[in-house]
């Protein structure tokens, strides 16, 4: 509950700051100068990028937490099998093991959304951000039947 509160103010100042430079770049566009127009237009195309990876990182939230959903109800959830330091941080061997684990159960079904949801998992445990999205993209594109990506 506590990220999807972080998330959803993180969006609302995200957009209100998308809202102000807009305006601003409306502002230049209607002093009419040739500079300012063009200054003008490169200010707005900020806020429609940073709108446009808002609402894809937004659209990618949404997926997973409804494949997350699914594998409850099935109760197929990754169990977290993880030792933890004294500061309660991951320990890196355990989420090493884990990732074995769920790199092998990937390999043997590699069409398997299940497989590759419990896999990103195991990378954003191992720390291993990038990938962890990735392979939660391959989950939502082969659990939606669509072509899976690179």
């Amino acid at each position: 509950m506590r990220a999807k509160f972080t998330y959803l103010v993180t969006a609302a100042v995200l957009v209100f700051y998308f809202v102000l430079v807009g305006s601003r770049g409306v502002m230049l566009i209607q002093s009419g100068t040739l500079l300012t127009v063009t200054f003008g237009v490169a200010v707005l195309i900020l806020p429609v990028i940073g709108l446009w990876f808002l609402w894809k990182n937004t659209q990618f939230v949404r997926k997973a937490n409804q494949l997350a959903a699914q594998l409850d109800a099935e109760g197929a959830l990754p169990v977290d099998e993880l030792r933890r330091t004294a500061s309660g941080r991951i320990d890196r061997d355990s989420a090493d093991e884990v990732f074995a684990k769920r790199k092998a159960e990937t390999e043997a079904s590699p069409d398997d959304w299940r497989c590759w949801f419990r896999l990103a998992v195991a990378y954003h445990d191992a720390r291993d951000t990038p990938r962890a999205r990735k392979a939660m993209q391959r989950a939502i594109a082969l659990h939606d039947g669509k072509p899976v990506p690179a």
